[in-house]
């Protein structure tokens, strides 16, 4: 295996615009680009990354948090992004994991009392998973959920739930050659790590 070096030229630029025209929302878009020399990939053999070719990403992202009233917060992020190898090669020019499109959203509640709690959603895109783009994973969705009492202001308990609407989404997806104890050759397939179910976690916080 040839020698890799540890760090690789990258360039990159970003132009943005922030604005507080509505009382209580500040809104922010970014323009970005990024090029790198060499783009580190999963090897599913190995259970590693390595250095492979030069690559150039792009895209925009919008960030928003609104504050209606000193009780109740919003935020709202999406980003969209292009991601392509620079240089040609027949085996295609697209990213593996990659991903295009992140979307989360957020509701927060606070001050009401002794009462506290958030709402979060977390979106994911389909993503290409090998060059030539001809095998692609799903999106997934996720929602988690927080609700907490405050006894006082050094005690408090509160229940998370993950995965709120117990959805069945994969977390991580790969495409590479495997081989099982019953196979005679190596397969190409899809290997996954599947999000967890529906999960309580209760805890106390108690600052001394």
């Amino acid at each position: 295996m040839g020698r890799v070096k540890p760090l690789v030229r990258t360039k990159g630029s970003e132009i943005g615009l922030r604005t507080e025209i509505v009382q209580g929302w500040q809104s922010t878009v970014a323009l970005w680009q990024l090029e790198a020399a060499s783009e580190l990939l999963f090897i599913g053999d190995s259970g590693t990354t390595e250095a492979s070719r030069p690559s150039r990403r792009y895209g925009v992202e919008w960030t928003n948090l609104y504050v209606p009233t000193d009780w109740l917060a919003i935020d709202a992020d999406l980003a969209v992004s292009h991601a392509r190898f620079r240089d040609s090669d027949v085996a295609g020019n697209y990213i593996p994991g990659a991903v295009s499109c992140t979307v989360n959203l957020g509701l927060t509640l606070d001050q009401l009392g002794p009462w506290f709690g958030t709402l979060r959603f977390r979106y994911f895109g389909p993503r290409h998973l090998i060059e030539d783009n001809s095998v692609r994973s799903s999106g997934s969705a996720l929602t988690n959920l927080r609700l907490g009492y405050k006894f006082d202001k050094r005690t408090q308990v509160a229940m998370d739930v993950y995965n709120l609407f117990d959805r069945r989404v994969n977390d991580v997806e790969y495409w590479y050659e495997s081989q099982l104890s019953n196979e005679t050759f190596p397969q190409a397939d899809r290997h996954i790590h599947p999000s967890e179910p529906r999960t309580l976690r209760p805890s106390i916080l108690h600052r001394f």
